[in-house]
């Protein structure tokens, strides 16, 4: 029932004389909305969080709300293809915010100052084996190790890091970046063998007494391609290349070289081999450049770099000097299809880039594994069908992408924790969650997205993002010096403030001076505000009025 109208009075002096609440038909609540760039994150960071710290000048608080969900954020910063700013509400008032350039900010600002991450529970007694040190399986023993189980990573190279130190070229991640973000990891306690490569899981499992295994193996065989060849030709894959490349060792490919895909890692291996020596770089593709799998940004950079790119086009026959080329066209549906129109290009050597596929020989024989598609199929909790293994990564996933992996990783050691928390078997023990009530929360549950409808932009002025700095072009063309450089602290700044806090209240005192009735009090710094639904007339003016839409009317029960 609403309450009956308090007494009206006229009479000079303060305006709380008039409880006016009772002529209430809504009244304002604070929410909390989830911001766009946290719900596109594949790592599921709280970016809005690190960014508000950021803003704030506290950039050790900053790095430590961004390590709560991502061990590597100096990684992150540099290959993240950054959803966050797609997403980012900003992008329509000027430019989205430059959430990937602070985060490099803060990570490199991490290792220059020594900073580390304490292990949180250090009396937990669970043992787990990590398999492959990439991006999923280090970020899996980083929040594991986090919460005080003990791990050990097998890694069958003779270096850590996976893709992102075999797959990624330096001019993308230097190696010291990648080794300090690694070392971080292994100074909490995380045990890695490197060198380990396991050949069969099932003798792992059984031999090693852990209490729990995660594969992370990534997707490290490259697929062929079958182009007939003469014995001369000199065909090679782009994995290989890169791989080789990694350890300083550089290939021979010619003056010519064509690279054949349309992926992330083909961009990679044509300005590679502009980098060893190649004057001519092409990138020849079944299908337009709107239909290529690489990232936007991957394709502008090799194109700034002058790689030249023969979209419908497919390679034929491979010779000595020279392939033959057949045109293709799109049908209605999309797909290529041959056209019959044939010409020739010359080229030294061709890199083949069409993908990556797991290596599963090691789950042979583990029982009941659905391993359909080429990758380990797992249910919501990252288990496989075999109890007390988990997968995640590029082996069980077709998103194959440094975050995707890293959000993997954590959501892995999430469940890992119950699993072992109960026992091993999801069992009812005190204080432990079963599996069924750690299933993710239905759509209707979750926090609604802030929308660029619930800002009043026109409180927040104009600034233009920063453009982040970039190395010479000559030096991008010879050199694997590092291709995007980070912003100052001046301009971190900046970058951080432009966030508009999409659905969270940053304090702003808005609703406080407009209020007509002094309804809205303040709790103090840090702790926003609340209604004083006595005087509170419902009049609304506090959510019109509210900058980042963190205020919702709602109607009075009657």
């Amino acid at each position: 029932m609403m309450e009956r109208p308090f007494a009206i009075t006229l009479e000079v002096g303060t305006s709380r004389a008039n409880k006016t609440g009772g002529w209430r038909t809504q009244r304002p609540v604070y929410v909390d909305r989830l911001p766009p760039c946290n719900d596109a994150c594949p790592a599921g960071e709280n970016i809005q969080g690190w960014l508000y710290r950021a803003e704030e000048g506290d950039y050790e608080g900053a790095w430590r709300v961004s390590m709560e969900d991502n061990p590597m954020p100096a990684v992150m910063g540099r290959v993240c293809y950054h959803n966050c700013e797609t997403a980012c509400n900003r992008a329509n008032l000027d430019e989205a915010v430059g959430i990937n350039a602070v985060e490099r900010f803060l990570g490199d600002r991490a290792l220059t100052g020594g900073w580390r991450v304490e292990v949180e529970q250090p009396d937990l007694a669970g043992r787990v084996l990590v398999i492959g040190a990439g991006p999923s399986g280090l970020s899996a023993a980083y929040h594991l190790r986090r919460r005080g189980h003990e791990v050990t990573i097998y890694e069958a190279s003779t270096a850590s890091g996976g893709m992102m130190r075999f797959g990624i070229p330096a001019y993308r991640l230097p190696r010291n970046v990648l080794d300090g973000e690694i070392q971080r990891i292994v100074d909490m306690g995380v045990g890695i063998e490197l060198g380990h490569k396991v050949c069969d899981l099932m003798v792992e499992m059984e031999g090693g007494g852990y209490d729990a295994v995660y594969l992370a193996t990534g997707a490290e065989i490259a697929r062929n391609a079958y182009i007939p060849a003469g014995d001369s030709a000199r065909i090679l894959d782009a994995l290989s290349l890169l791989r080789t490349t990694a350890g300083m060792t550089y290939p021979q490919l010619g003056r010519s070289v064509v690279v054949y895909g349309g992926g992330n890692t083909a961009m990679d291996a044509a300005r590679t081999a502009k980098r060893l020596g190649a004057s001519e770089a092409i990138v020849v593709y079944r299908r337009t450049r709107d239909r290529m799998p690489a990232h936007d940004l991957e394709v502008e950079e090799a194109l700034e770099e002058g790689i030249k790119m023969r979209w419908l086009s497919t390679i034929k026959k491979a010779g000595a000097e020279k392939l033959l080329l057949e045109k293709m066209e799109l049908d209605a549906a999309g797909f290529p299809q041959p056209t019959g129109e044939f010409e020739e290009l010359e080229a030294d050597s061709v890199v083949l880039a069409v993908g990556e596929e797991a290596d599963l020989s090691l789950l042979q024989n583990v029982p009941g594994l659905d391993m359909s598609g080429g990758m380990v199929h797992v249910d919501s909790t990252m288990m496989t069908s075999y109890p007390g293994l988990f997968a995640g990564g590029d082996i069980s996933q077709a998103e194959r992408t440094v975050t995707a992996a890293i959000g993997n990783g954590k959501k892995a050691a999430r469940h890992i924790d119950l699993w072992l928390k109960s026992g091993g078997m999801w069992a009812r023990l005190p204080g432990a969650p079963s599996k069924e009530e750690h299933q993710p929360a239905p759509a209707g549950e979750r926090h609604r997205i802030a929308g660029w409808g619930d800002l009043n932009t026109w409180y927040y002025s104009d600034a233009p993002a920063t453009v982040r700095p970039k190395l010479d072009m000559v030096r991008r063309q010879s050199t694997f010096d590092e291709v995007v450089l980070g912003l100052d602290e001046d301009n971190a700044l900046f970058e951080a403030r432009r966030c508009l806090s999409c659905g969270n209240c940053f304090e702003c005192d808005n609703c406080y001076g407009v209020c007509p009735d002094n309804a809205v009090v303040k709790l103090g710094t840090g702790m926003r505000y609340e209604f004083d639904y006595d005087y509170c007339k419902g009049c609304g003016i506090c959510a019109a009025e509210c900058p980042c839409g963190a205020i919702e009317m709602v109607l009075e029960e009657t």
